[in-house]
């Protein structure tokens, strides 16, 4: 039985798994069909129509026409989900929400992925090389301003420390460079001590654990306009740990077989090393990592948007929605439930999925448990 077929037999098996990867393409459809109907100059369903002499409708309540100018009047003819306290439609607003919610949640993990598999892989392959400590200093000193430019001016350790290590690893990749970083004088009074590369990653690795991750994205999103683009940046930047430490023991595993040696002794580089023969290997736990990540990006732009530090207005997403609703939960209290039970079913979803992937890629763990 080949690999790809053992693996669908495996993943079939679990009702759960599959239960959570249909929810899961559901969301995704749903979240291109409400980008569709809620965008636009204009759209089919408009998120932002106000309608004060319809607000707190219950679901499935029809409007009240002769109140309604003609464009006022829902595209549905009824209030799927209901209005909330400026009368807006509760469904076109969780359309438009589901769509955000997709957006941070991908472009987040992708950030920490990309973040997770080049430290992870640094870390794995090139962890018994040693720098100087003057070295990553002076890296760090030279590459400061790029980093806040490329980091779009967020103030964040992680963008610093990735860049100054690309300019570490960078020297090791080429093994033969005689290029050397300029140390200013004041740093030459330090004493010069050489670290490993897998030490210096793993304790910036337990550095940022050691920060409460949520209060940290918090403090971080509350120093920075409010956007969208803010928010995926900064929980990709705050949440890479994980992934490096699965990559990381995938490579330590991998650069002592067999075809890692030979591929070194036919004198193959190591971008084609690290990226050819060794990550298809290792992809297995970031994709169950990547799958639980959006979970959870998923569940802190909504805790942030609750707080009111997420996407600003006139944007809904399921954590403003939620939050517009608490003051109404006796009286509407739909408002509370609906984006509620949506959060709760998506991230259960991207969990099971998660785990069944988990099971499937890995039949030993799955036997013990």
């Amino acid at each position: 039985m080949t690999r790809k077929r053992e693996f669908w037999q495996l993943f079939g098996e679990n009702t759960l798994a599959i239960a959570g990867l249909f929810i899961f393409i559901l969301f995704f459809f749903t979240a291109l069909f409400g980008l569709y109907l809620t965008s636009g100059a204009d759209p089919i369903i408009d998120p932002v129509q106000v309608r004060l002499q319809e607000k707190l409708r219950p679901p499935l309540s029809k409007p009240n026409l002769e109140t309604l100018r003609p464009d006022e009047v829902p595209a549905l003819g009824i209030y799927l989900l209901g209005t909330d306290d400026l009368g807006r439609d509760v469904f076109g607003r969780m359309l438009q929400g589901a769509w955000v919610s997709l957006t941070v949640g991908f472009v987040a993990v992708g950030i920490s992925v990309l973040i997770g598999i080049f430290m992870g892989g640094i870390a794995g392959y090139f962890g018994e090389h040693h720098v100087r400590l003057d070295h990553i200093l002076a890296a760090c000193l030279l590459f400061s301003g790029g980093a806040l430019v490329a980091a779009g001016a967020i103030s964040s350790g992680a963008g610093l420390f990735v860049l100054g290590l690309a300019y570490v690893s960078y020297g090791l990749l080429r093994k033969k460079t005689q290029v050397r970083p300029r140390i200013p004088k004041w740093l030459r009074i330090l004493h010069v001590e050489a670290i490993s590369v897998d030490t210096l990653i793993m304790r910036i690795v337990d550095i940022m654990l050691c920060f409460p991750s949520f209060f940290l994205i918090l403090t971080v999103v509350a120093l920075l306009p409010a956007s969208i683009y803010n928010i995926m940046i900064v929980i990709g930047l705050t949440s890479w740990m994980g992934t490096t430490r699965f990559v990381r023991a995938e490579f330590l595993s991998l650069r002592e077989q067999d075809f890692v040696t030979a591929a070194r002794a036919l004198g193959v580089g190591n971008l084609r090393i690290i990226f050819r023969h060794m990550m298809p290997n290792a992809i297995a736990p970031v994709l169950v990592s990547a799958t639980i990540g959006i979970a959870t990006a998923i569940l802190t732009e909504a805790g942030l948007s609750f707080l009111g530090f997420g996407v600003p207005p006139p944007h809904a997403t399921w954590g403003n929605i939620l939050s517009d609703g608490k003051g109404f939960i006796f009286d509407a209290p739909w408002l509370t439930f609906v984006p509620g039970l949506a959060i709760l079913i998506v991230v259960l979803s991207f969990n099971l999925f998660g785990e069944g992937l988990r099971d499937a890629l890995n039949p030993k763990l799955r036997e013990r448990s």
